[in-house]
C-alpha cells in the first residue's frame, strides 16, 4: 500500500504538457535502522504520520503502468472517450481519449478540453533492474525517446467554471453534457476536437479558430448551478441533471441530434442538494441520486415526480457520489463522513448497507464501479488518496502479514497516492484495470498490480 511523489512536468516546446512516467503503489517510508542503516517499512496513510526526516518513496514495482500529465488550470471533472481501438486491450503502447472542464482562476480562462495521450508505455521492471552504473548508452537514449509518452490537446474557450462533464455517444456524434458555474447545461458536440487529437493539419485548423465553445444546446430552467448530471447507458441521448436547489430534470432527446425536450415539472423528492446521478444499467426508466439531505433515492421518469424508494439517513453527512453496479443490484455510495457503503437494491427499503468501509480519513469525493469486474471499485477523497476495493476477498492470513497491515480490511486492495485534492476518477471501460484520477496537481493514469 502506498504513496507516489508528485513531479512537477515540464512544458514542451509545441506548448503541451510534457506526460512522464514514472510509478508506485506501496510506497515505502525508510528510517534509521539500529546499525544507522536505512530501513524500509511499508507507509499506510492514515494509520500513522510522517516523522520529522521520513521520506516516501516510490515503489515501482507495484504498478504496472503510471503516467502523470497537467493541463495547465486543474480539470476537477472529466470523463472517457470510447474509441476505435478495439474492447479490452492491454499490450503497449496504449493510447486513449479523454474529455475534461477545467476551474481556473477567472471565468473567461476556462475551457473544455479534448485529450488524447498515446505511445503509453508499462513500467520496464527489468530494463530498470539492469540499469548498470557504467552509464546510459546511445542506443539506451533512442529507446526512451521512442517510449516518451505523449499528448494532443484540442482546448475550446468556456466561459464560467465546469462543475461536471459526461460524455455519451449518439449515432455518429460524441455529445459533451456540461454543468458550469453559470447555471446553465450545456451540450457540445466534440466532433472537430476529436478531429485534431487525431489529425495534425486538422490540429493547425482547429487552433486557427479559437473560437469560444458554441453549445447545441442549453438549459438554464435549474435557475442555479449543480453538479449532477449523467446520460442513460440504454437511450442514446436521454440524459438527467440536478441542482443545488434539490430539483432534478429528465431531458428527452429530439430527432435532428441537436435539441433535447425536457420537462418544467422537477422529480422533487429530496429536501437540499442533488449531489450526484446515475441511470439504471439495465432499466431504461430508472435513475439513483443521493443529496445533502443523507438520502440516496430510486426514481422511474414513468412516475414523477416522487422517488419509488428511499433511504434516508443512508449516511451521517453529505452524500456526495454514488455508482451503480452494471451487472449487479448494487449501488455504491461515498460521502463527507469518509464512508464508502455498498447497498443491495432488493434490500434497500431497510436502510442497511450490506458493506460499509471507514478508510479514508476525509470526505470522499468519486466512487466507481470496474466496468469488467463487479466486485472491483475505485473510490477517492480529500484525504489525497485513491483507494481499490474488491468485495470477492472475505478473508486473510493476518498472521504473514506485516504488523501494520492488520488493521487493514481484507477487501481493500491497493491505496494510491501523489496527488493534491483528487477531485474525480475512471475506469477505462476499454483498458482492463486502468484508473484515471484528476486532481488540483493533475491527471494520473496508472494500472496497480492488484487488477
Amino acid at each position: 500500500m502506498s504513496a507516489a511523489d508528485e513531479n512537477t512536468l515540464p512544458q514542451e516546446d509545441d506548448g503541451f504538457e510534457e506526460m512522464e512516467a514514472s510509478g508506485s503503489d506501496e510506497d515505502d517510508m525508510e528510517g534509521e535502522g539500529e546499525n544507522g542503516e536505512s530501513e524500509t517499512k511499508v507507509y499506510i496513510p492514515g494509520l500513522e504520520p510522517l516523522q520529522p526526516g521520513e521520506e516516501l518513496e516510490m515503489d515501482r514495482s507495484a504498478y504496472r503502468m503510471y503516467h502523470e500529465c497537467q493541463t495547465g488550470s486543474p480539470c476537477l471533472s472529466f470523463d472517457v472517450v470510447r474509441d476505435g481501438d478495439g474492447e479490452g486491450r492491454e499490450q503497449f503502447p496504449l493510447s486513449m481519449v479523454l474529455c475534461a472542464g477545467t476551474q481556473a482562476d477567472t471565468a473567461l480562462s476556462n475551457r473544455i478540453i479534448v485529450m488524447r495521450m498515446h505511445n503509453l508505455y508499462g513500467n520496464d521492471q527489468e530494463k530498470e533492474e539492469n540499469e548498470s552504473s557504467d552509464g546510459e548508452s546511445d542506443e539506451d537514449d533512442e529507446e526512451d525517446q521512442d517510449r516518451k509518452p505523449q499528448l494532443e490537446l484540442a482546448m475550446m474557450p468556456h466561459y464560467g467554471g465546469i462543475n461536471r462533464i459526461r460524455v455519451t455517444q449518439r449515432g455518429e456524434q460524441t455529445l459533451a453534457a456540461v454543468w458550469s458555474e453559470k447555471g446553465q447545461v450545456e451540450i457540445f458536440d466534440l466532433r472537430s476536437q476529436l478531429e485534431a487529437v487525431h489529425n495534425s493539419s486538422a490540429m493547425s485548423a482547429f487552433i486557427k479558430q479559437q473560437k469560444e465553445a458554441t453549445p447545441l444546446f442549453s438549459f438554464s430552467g435549474h435557475m442555479t448551478e449543480g453538479f449532477a448530471v449523467d446520460w442513460s447507458p440504454k437511450v442514446p441521448g436521454r440524459l438527467v441533471s440536478g441542482d443545488c436547489k434539490k430539483n432534478i430534470h429528465v431531458w428527452e432527446p429530439q430527432e435532428g441530434g441537436t435539441s433535447w425536450k425536457i420537462d418544467q415539472r422537477p422529480f422533487s423528492s429530496h429536501t437540499k442538494s442533488v449531489e450526484d446521478l446515475q441511470w439504471s444499467p439495465t432499466e431504461a426508466t430508472v435513475f439513483a441520486s443521493c443529496s445533502v439531505d443523507q438520502s440516496i433515492r430510486i426514481w422511474d421518469i414513468r412516475a414523477p415526480p416522487n422517488s419509488m424508494l428511499s433511504a434516508d439517513e443512508a449516511h451521517s453527512s453529505d452524500i456526495n457520489v454514488i455508482s451503480w453496479n452494471r451487472t449487479e443490484p448494487f449501488i455504491l455510495s461515498g460521502g463527507d463522513d469518509g464512508v464508502l457503503k455498498v447497498w443491495d437494491l432488493r434490500q434497500f427499503q431497510s436502510g442497511r448497507p450490506v458493506a460499509s468501509f471507514k478508510q479514508h480519513s476525509a470526505p470522499v469525493t468519486s466512487v466507481e464501479w470496474s466496468p469488467i469486474d463487479s466486485s472491483v471499485f475505485a473510490a477517492s477523497a480529500a484525504d489525497d488518496v485513491v483507494s481499490q476495493w474488491d468485495l470477492s476477498v472475505e478473508s486473510c492470513d493476518v498472521g504473514e502479514q506485516a504488523e501494520g497491515l492488520k488493521q487493514l480490511p481484507p477487501q481493500l486492495l491497493f491505496l494510491h497516492q501523489g496527488q493534491k485534492e483528487v477531485k474525480e476518477l475512471h475506469w477505462h471501460p476499454q483498458i482492463p484495470g486502468v484508473l484515471i484520477s484528476t486532481a488540483l496537481s493533475g491527471f494520473n493514469v496508472f494500472r496497480t498490480i492488484s487488477v
